[in-house]
Parts: structure tokens; C-alpha cells; sequence
């Protein structure tokens, strides 16, 4: 499995942002109510008109800015009709045709092709309003999430499989969860380690669709679809689990797993992802879109000599990371044989965090699927987690009372 640069892949990268909400209208001419519309507002949306030839090509990225938009196709234009369909390929914005006297068999082709609705041209307000009205919640949820720039990635890496990583992350987004509901935040976690992830398990949950699920729905993934497949956890926490059974890591592409990350994001306030221990193409580039990257380690030798070969691959990538390192299942008598100045010198870094060693806390939550709390309400490593929440809640801008 080789590892590429994320600049080679930079074409598979989406930051798609709306930057207001208005209906754009792409019309050749200002007829029936379309100059009326200019100053009025359909299903909730101002609208905005732009007077554009049958066959010029309109940028995707001014589409992407809309809430919606509506394209006029002649129908007796091959060229207009190609326009369309070009459109409709190449941005999420939904699209709604415009057309005059359009025939039954240019409609069919046309919602074919991604049309949402097919409105007959002079423009009339209300047909405008019925085509509009089935999207204004959708459109109102995605504008609201983009609008907010809420979305943030926090990814954790291993230096080694078998330290705890997963069973830490797992409470610390339960954590997150709990705290984030008090200000009407959500957060989910999604577990992309496709051979041996089981966040899902360790909170008790046994979900019937997993990431595979998200995998296998192509072009029909969308925030729906995603909310569809998490499982609830009584905290609050969504979380997509690994598949069910062990996929081989280059099964999957850049592209695929980082749109999934492009709709989490838009959905959710905090996205916490567990990656795999073995380093792939598609993990570097989800580790390029992080907001926060944490790596954990254990305070041994061949622990942090392992830890400082990931740091090393990060560092030749070149991603300008905000990377936190925590050892985890920390005991201070390994002080007396690993000092906090060998770290700092094998790893030309300090430790963030330690997350105490408490197997009679830990272990029995794991087995059981519950949150740590639940098991021993004030632990030391409960407050350690508490305290590594906090951390994270104030890098990411988030406020804790």
C-alpha cells in the first residue's frame, strides 16, 4: 500500500460552501413574472436573476452559492439540453428546468438527467412555488449548515494497534456528544478502520447498516442516507460503525470516503474518525482535511519509536497539521524508565495529554458498552478524558460552560 502525496489528489478534494441563499434564476429573457421575482421572495427565498444565452456555460461555482437554481433549456437546442445535463453533473445545488411547451419525452430526459422539477416558461410565480416548496427544507438545512461553517474533523491515529485508541476515542466522543447537546450541537463518529473497528461494539451498539452501506450507495449518499445508516447512542452520538466484515484497505478510494466526510460535516457540528493502523492513500488525504489530529501512543520505547515514524510520514507530507499526542493508559511509575524529556527528544514534541491507566474503570465499560461514568462516576481517567474534551472543545472554538 503506497502513500501518495495529497497534492497528486487535490481534483478529489470538495469544500463546497454556500455563501447565501437565493433562488438564481438563468433565463434568456425577463418575461411573465420573472423581473417581479427579481424583488420577491418564492417558498421563503429571494431570488436572483441572471439573463444568460441558451447555450453559454454557467459556472458551477456560481451554482454552488445558490440555494437553488433555475436553468432555462430549449427545447429544441441539443446544445441547451447538453448545457443542462453538464449542470446537473457537476454541482449538488438542485436544479429545476424551465422550459417552454417542453414535451413529455424532453421532461422525462430532463428529470433523467437531475432535474428536481420541470416548470413550463413565461415564468409564473406560483408553479415556481409548488417546484420549490418539496426542496425548502432540504435547501434550509444545507444552507443553514454551511452558512454556520460548524463542521469540524477531529481524526485519530495509532502509533500501534492494541494501545486503547479506539476504546478512548469512543468515551471521548460520548463526551463530546453530552457536552455539544447543551448548545443544540450534534456529533458522530465514524469508524473507517474496515478490518478490525468496533467503536460501535464498545458502546453496546450493534447497528444493521455500517460504513459499507455508505460505501455501496454511490451517487444516491446524501445527509439522509448518512443519518439513516448511524446507530443512536443514548448520549446523543451517532456513529456510521466499520463494516461488518474485513474489507482490504485499497478497496476503497480517496474520493469515496472523503465525500462522505464532506456530508458529515455539513450534518454535524463535531466529526470525530477512527482510522485504521496501517497507512493508506485515503488516510492521508482524510488526515489533510482534519481540523484536528490526535495521535496516541503508549510510553514505551517501542511505542513512541513507532509513534515518531507516523510523525515522520506526516512531516514529509507537509499538511501543516494541528497535531495533539496522548499517551494513553498512563501510569506515572513508567516516568522512572521513560522520562517526559526522552519523549520531547525522540519525538521533537511535547505530550498533551495522558489518559490514566484505570482498568477497573475502562474495562468493565467496554464490556459492558456503557459510558465510563457509568461504571465509577469520578475516576482518573474519567477527568482525564474530561480534561482532553475540553482541550479539543477549545481548539475547535467551542464554548464549555
Amino acid at each position: 500500500m503506497s502513500v501518495i502525496n495529497p497534492n497528486e489528489t487535490a481534483g478529489t478534494w470538495r469544500a463546497h460552501k454556500r455563501e447565501n441563499n437565493a433562488v438564481q434564476l438563468y433565463l434568456s429573457g425577463a418575461e411573465g413574472d420573472a423581473g417581479e421575482l427579481v424583488s420577491a421572495r418564492v417558498a421563503g427565498f429571494p431570488v436572483n436573476l441572471s439573463i444568460v444565452p441558451l447555450t453559454d456555460w454557467i459556472d458551477p461555482d456560481q451554482l454552488a452559492m445558490g440555494a437553488a437554481a433555475v436553468i432555462e433549456v430549449d427545447p429544441g437546442s441539443a446544445a441547451s439540453v447538453k448545457r443542462f445535463e453538464k449542470l446537473a453533473a457537476a454541482t449538488r445545488t438542485p436544479l429545476i428546468a424551465a422550459a417552454y411547451d417542453p414535451p413529455l419525452a424532453l421532461v422525462r430526459a430532463l428529470v433523467r438527467a437531475g432535474a428536481h422539477d420541470v416548470v413550463p416558461l413565461p415564468l409564473d410565480v406560483g408553479d415556481l412555488e409548488t417546484s420549490l416548496l418539496p426542496l425548502a427544507d432540504e435547501i434550509r438545512k444545507r444552507d443553514v449548515a454551511s452558512r454556520s461553517a460548524n463542521g469540524k474533523l477531529v481524526c485519530v491515529i495509532k502509533s500501534v494497534g492494541g494501545i486503547g485508541a479506539t476504546a478512548l476515542l469512543s468515551q471521548l466522543a460520548v463526551r463530546a456528544a453530552q457536552n455539544e447537546r447543551h448548545y443544540g450541537r450534534e456529533v458522530c463518529l465514524i469508524d473507517f478502520d474496515l478490518q478490525f473497528g468496533d467503536a460501535a461494539f464498545q458502546l453496546g451498539l450493534k447497528p444493521s447498516l455500517t460504513l459499507f452501506d455508505l460505501i455501496e450507495a454511490g451517487e444516491r449518499l446524501d445527509g439522509d442516507l448518512l443519518r439513516s445508516t448511524m446507530a443512536d447512542h443514548p448520549s446523543g452520538l451517532k456513529i456510521v460503525a466499520a463494516p461488518p466484515s474485513m474489507m482490504p484497505l485499497d478497496s476503497v478510494t480517496s474520493e469515496q470516503l472523503i465525500e462522505i466526510i464532506d456530508i458529515a460535516k455539513r450534518e454535524f457540528g463535531t466529526v470525530f474518525v477512527d482510522l485504521p493502523s496501517n497507512w493508506t492513500n485515503w488516510s492521508v488525504s482524510l488526515i489533510a482535511q482534519a481540523d484536528l489530529v490526535l495521535l496516541v501512543t503508549e510510553l514505551s520505547v517501542s511505542g513512541l519509536h513507532r509513534a515518531k515514524r507516523q510523525l515522520d510520514l506526516l512531516r514529509e507530507q507537509d499538511l501543516g497539521l494541528d497535531l495533539r499526542l496522548i499517551v494513553n493508559r498512563f501510569e506515572k511509575g513508567l516516568l522512572r524508565t521513560v522520562r517526559p524529556a526522552d519523549v520531547q527528544k525522540a519525538l521533537g514534541r511535547d505530550v498533551s495529554y495522558t489518559i490514566a491507566n484505570d482498568p477497573q474503570v475502562m474495562h468493565p465499560a467496554i464490556e459492558r458498552g456503557v459510558p465510563i461514568a457509568e461504571i465509577k462516576r469520578k475516576s482518573a481517567v474519567g477527568r482525564d478524558i474530561d480534561m482532553l474534551e475540553a482541550g479539543i472543545a477549545g481548539t475547535l472554538g467551542r464554548e464549555r460552560s
